[in-house]
């Protein structure tokens, strides 16, 4: 084990709940860079539940974006997570190995969901 991984701490920040506030305060602590991003997304949940009458599209930006911070919190699982994107995005498709980068892109993003939704 090197240094570096001894003084890394398993998580950034504690799990935050599944409320705006929450999640706002936890992304810009995690991924400042993407709170636009997610101000967007809340938008368009917003609108669509609006127009469809539904708390779905809510749901669904809660639980993408508890996700989301989750792999970020966690410095291991984020790790993980760029090292298969960077494979993901610089080999060839018909590379067999790119299956595997996005397999475990995959696989990363099925743990942190997991993680938030006690599935």
């Amino acid at each position: 084990m090197t240094a570096r991984q001894a003084e890394e701490p398993a998580e950034l920040i504690p799990q935050p709940e599944m409320t705006f506030p929450a999640l706002r305060a936890a992304l810009a602590r995690v991924a400042p860079s993407r709170l636009a991003e997610f101000q967007a997304d809340r938008d368009s949940a917003f609108t669509a539940a609006t127009q469809h009458a539904s708390f779905n599209p809510i749901r669904i930006f809660q639980i993408k974006w508890a996700a989301e911070i989750e792999i970020e919190r966690r410095p291991a699982l984020a790790a993980r997570y760029r090292s298969a994107l960077d494979r993901a995005n610089t080999l060839d498709r018909d590379d067999p190995r790119w299956r595997q980068a996005m397999d475990e892109c995959l696989a990363v993003h099925n743990e942190a969901r997991a993680a938030v939704t006690g599935d």
